[in-house]
């Protein structure tokens, strides 16, 4: 199921999320609906609190040609972060047709906790380190407008503010 996919400013993206105590079918079906979503939007990863869910989930596929790569993580955490930086021009589905240039590590070692509730740990480099960045991130209620200066930021969430109020309007 396509679920709606919260627009910033909204409270609840800036909310710390709480751990998953265990994977239920419900969650389960959470991670399903996220995945649909973000393919749909389209995106290569969406988090939980985009969604409405206050719980530290996120999925990502970062996989543009070639057979999807889909990857469901339940309390990801960053274990390692290179010193080397990497620059990505980011988006996020939360903050539609806005992009800017966000510097992080360019590799990342991250434990969670698979779908079956096995723990894993990988390697990330490249897009897939960026976007496991960014989306941990808004679990901890924070944006990539966040690493902006005050002026574009601001500038980001005044756009932001009359989209949704077009959105309203039309409905």
């Amino acid at each position: 199921m396509i679920r709606p996919i919260l627009i910033h400013p909204d409270p609840r993206l800036k909310k710390v999320c709480d751990p998953v105590a265990e994977i239920t079918p419900e969650l389960r079906q959470l991670a399903g609906d996220m995945l649909e979503t973000m393919y749909d939007a389209p995106g290569i990863g969406l988090a939980a609190p985009q969604v409405g869910v206050t719980k530290r989930l996120i999925v990502m596929d970062c996989i543009k040609d070639g057979p999807p790569e889909p990857i469901a993580l339940f309390n990801p955490q960053v274990l390692w972060s290179s010193e080397d930086l990497s620059t990505y021009e980011e988006g996020c589905l939360s903050i539609p047709d806005q992009y800017a240039e966000v510097k992080r590590p360019a590799e990342v070692q991250v434990r969670w906790t698979d779908l079956d509730g096995q723990e894993q740990e990988r390697q990330f480099a490249g897009l897939w380190a960026t976007c496991v960045q960014h989306e941990i991130d808004h679990l901890d209620g924070k944006l990539f407008i966040d690493y902006l200066g005050p002026l574009k930021r601001q500038m980001i969430t005044r756009k932001m503010e009359k989209l949704k109020r077009e959105r309203a309007r039309a409905v």
